[in-house]
């Protein structure tokens, strides 16, 4: 370097996440784990939201130096409206050098949009389906588009690669399967942990089924219910711990009422302390309908938790042998005789090195996404 030359920092390349919002849920939970690691000197993030309602991350988010934008959620109705507020967004804001659509619905309409305003366009796929109904088949339409719509098509895995982009767009150089990494050091299971909370909780001499996830149908918290009726009447010793939030919770709520299960069924809401509620479990049930790769299902392996899995959940996921999958095609005695027949004093393995070697440290993830946002791939 030359004595006297002045050397302009160069401000971070900006990249806009296209959510339907910033609440607890997987793919939200994905990148705000790659956002607390990237390097922000060189990458920042800005957020694009479909809800009105401030989200759970956001607090988090805009601390960390991110701008959350506000767009109206889609209907087919406003079709118009949508493209024009989108054609405006992009007129005010330039500032944007990648747009990353996690929100696959609608991203064969914004990314389109973006491409001619000369943006670097992503599709990531977090899931294996649509749903079922009219909503179903307008999202499956827009879906379709998405190989010839943007520049990088990514999936959290094979199976909801296949699905969104078909197998045969699933084999080009667009393609590329980001796995949802996450901190496996603060997932590792400690048996300090699990003794402050199972006592913070008043469950220390409890048999405890966890679950964690959204209350919204993929989750399929109706038939857990059920299961969890049927390991109680084997086992009035038992606790349900449900984590999180969403429309449902006052429907489960009044079932486990109506069931006389209100005493041994606890509602945690949304937490900050996710790692220690799955040290406190002593199996993890996640029967849900379909995913994509559950971010939960990587912490519960990774906190050494022995897992009871529907088998509609892509095998990809399954990097212990902690996970036995179950058919949804069973009845919710079937899985509770499995789950009951589960000893809690199996060994709770550090199962960290079998995580990283899987891919799934953050920081590794971290870095190759660094490289893939501010690398050769999009120059």
């Amino acid at each position: 370097m030359s004595e006297g030359k002045q050397v302009v920092a160069r401000e971070p390349m900006r990249v806009l996440h296209v959510l339907g919002n910033l609440n607890v849920g997987g793919a939200e939970t994905f990148i705000m784990n790659v956002y607390r690691h990237i390097d922000r000197s060189k990458v920042q993030f800005d957020f694009m939201v479909h809800a009105q309602d401030k989200g759970a991350y956001e607090k988090e988010a805009e601390f960390l130096g991110a701008k959350i934008y506000r767009m109206p959620a889609y209907n087919a109705i406003n079709h118009v409206q949508y493209k024009r507020a989108w054609q405006n967004f992009f007129d005010n804001n330039r500032e944007h050098e990648i747009i990353h659509g996690h929100m696959t619905s609608t991203a064969a309409i914004y990314l389109k949009i973006a491409n001619k305003y000369g943006k670097t366009t992503i599709a990531h796929s977090h899931s294996t389906s649509s749903g079922d109904g009219l909503t179903a088949i307008l999202k499956e339409h827009l879906q379709k588009q998405l190989p010839s719509t943007a520049a990088h098509l990514w999936a959290c895995s094979e199976a909801a690669g296949v699905w969104c982009y078909s197998e045969e767009n699933c084999r080009g150089s667009k393609y590329k399967v980001i796995k949802n990494a996450i901190d496996i050091e603060q997932f590792a299971f400690d048996e300090t942990r699990r003794d402050a909370k199972r006592k913070e909780l008043e469950i220390e001499n409890k048999f405890v089924v966890g679950h964690v996830g959204r209350f919204f149908a993929p989750k399929n918290h109706n038939f857990l219910v059920d299961i969890f009726a049927n390991i109680y009447s084997k086992n009035n010793n038992a606790v349900l711990l449900l984590v999180g939030d969403g429309n449902l919770r006052s429907q489960i709520e009044q079932k486990v009422e109506k069931l006389g299960l209100a005493n041994n069924v606890r509602f945690t809401g949304v937490r900050d302390d996710v790692a220690e509620l799955l040290c406190a479990m002593d199996v993890f049930a996640f029967p849900s309908l379909w995913e994509g790769l559950p971010v939960t299902l990587i912490e519960a392996q990774a906190n050494g938790l022995k897992c009871f899995v529907s088998d509609e959940i892509t095998k990809e996921v399954n990097i212990t042998d902690f996970i036995e999958n179950l058919s949804l095609h069973e009845t919710a005695e079937h899985w509770a005789d499995k789950i009951t027949a589960c000893t809690c004093d199996y060994e709770r393995k550090n199962m960290s090195d079998i995580m990283r070697q899987a891919g799934y440290d953050i920081k590794e993830l971290t870095k190759s996404m660094e490289i893939l946002y501010t690398g050769e791939t999009y120059e």
